[in-house]
């Protein structure tokens, strides 16, 4: 999904690092002076100097307590067109990153290293969020990735424009009712804003309506004991949640007048103000931050309501480090080892956490933007001790969300075809914004019958 991709790249970029240019692949894991080398790809193409710096900077560090890797770090950009090329041309990186949409597909397609002895060795290996670990286990059971950067979807609002509307920023709604009167409640005070808006193209309408059906206890997609995934966007909570965007958009005018809102056409519409609620990723301030120049004092989020039903959850993505499947033990021994440095130390090791604070904020990016904890709640707690003193969004507000978070049940992405799925759906979303009293059921019933057939032609 496109806006996938830019999340992932802006979550890369929020690390603070660069490398440079170039692809490589896999080095041979004993050299004639028995040191192994690794070519790893932490960011997009891209880098700034400061980034290059950083990345320098901890390269040496890493390094200098492992005499015996010698880290080449490139730029690369991983997508699913190019992967399989690559892998049969030998060109990939020793370490690079794919979404959470495609690990477990690799892993199980056996196109990535098992890491699960190595994993097992690190010092965090037993603190782990099983949610968030499962995006990069296989269904052998084995490790096949470190994940990192990830976020739960949320409900982001502008705190300036909840005051302008006589409502209470520190209150914000905790349940689609709430959503739906305090958008109306916008859109009648403050003239020109849109009380609440979801994304509606470039993929991104299909996925944020995954959010609102799991979200109700639904799913796109349900797996059979045999393994055989069925496609059922035609469900309950699918069309629940199309009703709740209909009722927003015709009964209560509370929706703008704008419904082809992609990833970064709607953090621009938020930044402006032309939008007062919006769903998205947990982290998005990063970008608002950075791409919009939008002043965090008046961010505000909070976790997307979840409705009774015990299938209730809230969907989540982020990216995963993996190990090229060509490389030695020796060279997967040394991968994990850097995943571990570069991605999970920051998060339970003081000095690097600090260490990557300072870097954010001296780059003006998000210090202390919320994500979904990949450990407990203590690590994480003890984490936001550490870079307290370099926070740069105001922790009060970002307080619904990390209260709220590790009470939520977390839901991975549909499995199979997820693009494919979530492009499809689009023209669902967009139809019901801008079509009154559209079929709702004749149009899922299309999406499902087009992916089902994607998905049994690679089931067989």
């Amino acid at each position: 999904m496109k806006s996938r991709k830019v999340i992932a790249a802006l979550a890369i970029a929020a690390v603070g690092v660069g490398l440079l240019a170039g692809c490589s692949s896999s080095s041979d894991a004993s050299a004639k002076d028995g040191k192994v080398y690794l070519t790893v790809a932490p960011v997009l193409p891209g880098a700034t100097a400061d980034a290059l710096k950083a990345l320098s900077d901890r390269v040496k560090e890493f390094e200098k307590a492992n005499p015996d890797i010698i880290v080449k770090p490139i730029e690369y950009q991983w997508t699913g067109t190019t992967f399989a090329a690559e892998l049969a041309g030998g060109t990939l990186p020793d370490v690079f990153n794919v979404p959470f949409t495609d690990s477990k597909t690799l892993a199980n397609n056996g196109q990535l290293a098992d890491i699960t002895a190595d994993f097992r060795k690190t010092s965090t290996a037993g603190k782990w969020n099983k949610n968030v670990l499962d995006v990069a286990t296989g269904k052998d059971g084995k490790i096949y990735g470190i994940p990192w950067g990830p976020y739960a979807m949320a409900l982001s609002y502008n705190r300036e424009i909840f005051t302008k509307a006589g409502l209470d920023p520190d209150k914000p709604p905790t349940t689609l009712d709430e959503i739906e009167a305090d958008a109306k409640t916008i859109a009648e005070k403050v003239p020109g804003t849109a009380g609440y808006m979801q994304m509606t193209s470039g993929n991104t309408g299909g996925w944020e309506l995954a959010t609102l059906t799991n979200s109700l206890g639904g799913r796109f997609e349900t797996i059979g004991k045999d393994g055989k995934v069925t496609v059922k966007t035609d469900n309950p909570q699918t069309k629940q949640a199309l009703a709740w965007l209909a009722k927003l958009r015709w009964d209560d005018n509370a929706m703008g007048s704008n419904f082809l809102f992609d990833w970064s056409g709607i953090n621009q519409a938020f930044a402006s103000g032309q939008v007062a609620m919006y769903m998205s990723g947990s982290d998005v301030i990063g970008s608002l931050m950075q791409a919009n120049g939008f002043d965090q004092t008046k961010y505000g989020v909070t976790t997307f309501p979840l409705s009774d039903s015990s299938d209730a959850g809230i969907l989540s993505g982020g990216n995963v480090d993996v190990v090229n499947v060509k490389d030695s033990p020796a060279q997967i021994a040394a991968a994990v080892k850097w995943i571990d440095f570069y991605r999970t130390q920051p998060t339970v090791d003081k000095a690097a956490a600090i260490k990557n604070a300072q870097t954010l904020k001296a780059g003006n990016q998000a210090v202390n933007a919320p994500t979904l904890p990949v450990f407990d709640k203590a690590t994480w707690q003890q984490n936001q001790s550490w870079i307290a003193p370099y926070d740069n969004i105001p922790t009060a507000n970002l307080k619904p969300f990390t209260d709220g978070i590790f009470d939520q049940q977390i839901v991975p992405e549909p499995s199979a075809h997820t693009q494919d799925l979530y492009g499809a759906l689009d023209s669902v979303v967009q139809a019901v914004l801008t079509k009154k009293n559209v079929d709702v059921d004749a149009q899922l019933k299309a999406v499902d019958q087009k992916i089902q057939a994607l998905v049994d032609a690679d089931q067989g």
